[in-house]
């Protein structure tokens, strides 16, 4: 049995993470790979669940600490149900976001604590980390405009400011510098063909590892 790979794409809010992440699942399998297609918060019934009451902009608060162990437990739930088995047996799971989006959003939108961000994801799945990140990344206005454009009632991270995106962006920029060998950022304001490319190339090292067809 192949062994199975995890991969990740991040990025504010109008960056194409799920055209690419459709995109992306296509080309892997035409690749000869077995490809499992989720995200978070969501990705099982249970965890989907959760992710309705994250981003439903309801009459009651919901605190940036209350946010972060939502997201947590959303993904716990995940990982237990749909990520891990996955990976056992042999696939390669891409995710519309993992917990670098608590660190931007959270963390650097919100001002969470990243020392206990980074207790939680080491108690949530401390010996379970990406093979490789895929960061789109694209101006705030721009990623705003474009997410503005195609949605009806916003939910609770779409009707933040622009200010916070640009924290989100800013920590998001922050953690690819920190770990440049997994954290791959992709121009997201490029045309689609262009930003199929730079994924492409960005996925090729690993391929060749796993004996993927060219």
């Amino acid at each position: 049995m192949s062994r199975g790979a995890f991969i990740t794409l991040e990025g504010i809010e109008g960056a194409g993470k799920s055209t690419v992440a459709l995109w992306l699942c296509t080309w892997l399998r035409s690749r000869g790979l077995s490809v499992r297609q989720t995200r978070e918060p969501g990705g099982t019934e249970l965890a989907e669940r959760v992710r309705r009451i994250v981003l439903e902009r309801g009459s009651e608060r919901v605190s940036a600490e209350a946010e972060t162990l939502l997201m947590f437990a959303a993904r716990a739930i995940h990982l237990d149900n749909l990520v891990r088995p996955a990976l056992a047996a042999g696939e390669w799971v891409v995710s519309d976001r993992f917990t670098d989006a608590t660190r931007a959003y959270q963390g650097g939108g919100r001002g969470v604590d990243v020392t206990w961000i980074d207790a939680l994801a080491a108690r949530v799945h401390g010996d379970l980390t990406p093979m490789c990140t895929l960061l789109l990344d694209l101006p705030v206005r721009l990623g705003l405009s474009r997410a503005r454009a195609r949605r009806g009632e916003e939910d609770r991270f779409e009707a933040e400011t622009e200010a916070f995106f640009e924290r989100v962006r800013a920590e998001y920029l922050a953690l690819a510098r920190r770990e440049p060998q997994r954290i791959r950022l992709i121009d997201a304001s490029a045309p689609v063909a262009a930003v199929q490319e730079q994924v492409a190339a960005a996925l090729h090292p690993w391929l060749t590892c796993a004996g993927a067809r060219s």
